[in-house]
């Protein structure tokens, strides 16, 4: 029969003589409903895709894109998400920075807020892993890769993706519980929020991965997935997504009722409204566009999914750094306040230099200094001595 082979754009499975392989177009193209054929000849070698990947596959030679420009177009893709991964990356740093460095900003909110850079950060990360396993060396086989290495990374970008969602869906729980109730013990909920920002994801990343290994054990894990095995991962991200949703809703329902009366007035308000702002942009910025696509098959609306998804997602690290951190007037005055400090201690250390060298290098210091060592010189007190005894 014919060996399983890699053509540079699908992975067609082993075949007996005879036998026509019948699979879906590639993941990349546009349109999903058509098929490919290819047979295993007599002379046990692959007939040639049929229909042509130009026509079963979405697009034509005279009116789109062939393959070699289709490529170009993703590299294209991956350039603006590695660059974005990246800006998102530095700056999150640089945000768990400032809030462990100063003590002011340990409290609860900026504990979680600070969970919910970790997860971003573990998102680029797992992203930049994956890339490097599975895609760093362009003539490998991906019929035949199916190693530890490269289903571990992708079993790690599963659980980025699982603990960011996660981690949004506290955010906005936690700020419902705010503006719900008056007092919030912070320790018993700030301890609830870490378990099930992280052991959730942690105990959906065992089921999936078991059930990886005993249903679906192929390739590196990055294929289709079916069934329950899909499921696992999309049903609990589509279920933080809708709950997130009805928390916007609700939250500003809260917040309009809140404003209008009496109560609302006051720095407790205030404190309300301002990390109201911060996670109302953030919520239908990063989690309620998804409902868009929740509902319709990975197929449909595939550029619009790459420019939300990939373009416009890895951007979120970055803008998550800039509402909860860099934006924040409590971090801009510290900040300032911490600069002027430094530049205060500067100045005294600066100040106190120069004036001991100045000390030291004046004529009268060094006159003084001739005296002091003119007193306590042994020469000095023996004359002393001589003359007393001479007198004497």
């Amino acid at each position: 029969g014919c060996a399983r082979d890699w053509d540079g754009l699908t992975c067609w499975p082993r075949a007996t003589f005879g036998e026509v392989v019948k699979i879906p177009c590639p993941r990349f193209f546009e349109e999903f409903t058509s098929f490919l054929q290819r047979n295993c000849t007599q002379e046990e070698y692959w007939s040639e895709p049929f229909p042509p990947y130009t026509i079963a596959c979405g697009f034509d030679e005279g009116s789109s894109k062939g393959p070699e420009d289709q490529k170009s177009y993703y590299s294209a893709f991956w350039r603006v998400y590695t660059a974005g991964y990246a800006a998102s990356v530095t700056s999150l740093i640089t945000a768990l920075i400032v809030f462990a460095a100063f003590r002011k900003f340990h409290c609860t909110r900026n504990y979680i807020h600070m969970h919910l850079f970790v997860s971003f950060i573990l998102r680029a990360v797992a992203v930049f892993t994956k890339d490097a396993v599975l895609f760093a060396d362009e003539t490998m086989d991906h019929c035949l890769m199916s190693t530890v290495a490269c289903k571990a990374a992708v079993a790690f970008f599963q659980f980025s993706i699982l603990a960011n969602f996660f981690w949004l869906l506290i955010e906005g729980i936690y700020l419902q519980t705010l503006l719900l109730l008056t007092f919030v013990s912070n320790k018993k909920f700030v301890w609830w929020f870490i378990f099930t920002g992280w052991g959730a994801p942690t105990a959906l990343m065992f089921a999936w991965v078991l059930t990886r290994i005993h249903q679906q054990n192929t390739g590196c894990w990055d294929d289709d997935e079916n069934g329950v095995v899909l499921w696992i991962i999309k049903g609990p991200i589509l279920l933080t997504v809708l709950i997130n949703f009805i928390i916007f809703i609700n939250v500003i329902r809260i917040l309009v009722h809140k404003l209008k009366s009496q109560e609302a007035g006051g720095s407790h308000s205030s404190h309300f409204v301002r990390l109201a702002k911060s996670t109302l942009l953030l919520i239908p910025l990063f989690g309620v566009h998804y409902i868009v696509f929740a509902f319709f098959p990975e197929s449909t609306g595939l550029e619009a999914r790459l420019y939300i998804e990939l373009g416009l997602g890895s951007f979120q690290g970055f803008v998550v750094a800039l509402l909860y951190c860099f934006s924040n007037a409590e971090v801009q005055t510290e900040l300032k306040k911490q600069l002027c400090k430094w530049q205060h201690q500067e100045y005294l250390t600066f100040t106190h230099k120069h004036g001991t060298l100045s000390r030291e290098t004046s004529p009268v210091n060094y006159v003084t200094q001739l005296s002091l060592l003119d007193k306590i010189s042994p020469k000095r007190r023996t004359s002393v001595f001589q003359e007393g005894v001479t007198t004497v």
